[in-house]
């Protein structure tokens, strides 16, 4: 679906009540319009992270203009489902991602300040050390 509107009636029809009922979660889950014209606004909210976001901050329900309480977990897949033909987890977003040099930059600057600094010798373990703590959880 191309707009909130259509989402949120897409809602009404599904769930009770009317367009407006649901707008404002539609349009936040399609909030990132605003930054780019390019489709890959959808990878702020439309996954299942971005559905337990919006559970989070609309509330579990709410109520619709008819009197019926709707869980936002359900409007939030079925705006995804609307929009993706499916409701990916975020990992699949990440696992699409490529980070590029200048974001990576000082991170890998930092990490090696700190090796220089800081003696990281008694953190590394070795391979009987982690095959010792894997026989022990496993009892």
């Amino acid at each position: 679906m191309s707009h909130s509107f259509y989402h949120a009636t897409s809602s009404a029809n599904a769930f009770g009540g009317c367009a407006d009922d649901y707008i404002a979660i539609h349009e936040w889950f399609d909030r990132g319009r605003g930054g780019t014209n390019s489709l890959l606004h959808r990878a702020l909210a439309h996954h299942t992270q971005g559905i337990a976001d919006a559970v989070a901050l609309f509330g579990s329900t709410i109520t619709n203009s008819q009197g019926r309480r709707v869980p936002v977990s359900l409007i939030g897949e079925q705006h995804v489902r609307e929009d993706l033909g499916m409701v990916p987890d975020l990992s699949t977003y990440i696992e699409l991602m490529t980070v590029p040099r200048w974001c990576s930059r000082q991170a890998h600057l930092l990490h090696s300040r700190i090796h220089d600094v800081v003696d990281t010798s008694e953190l590394e373990t070795t391979n009987e050390e982690e095959e010792e703590v894997q026989q022990q959880q496993q009892g």
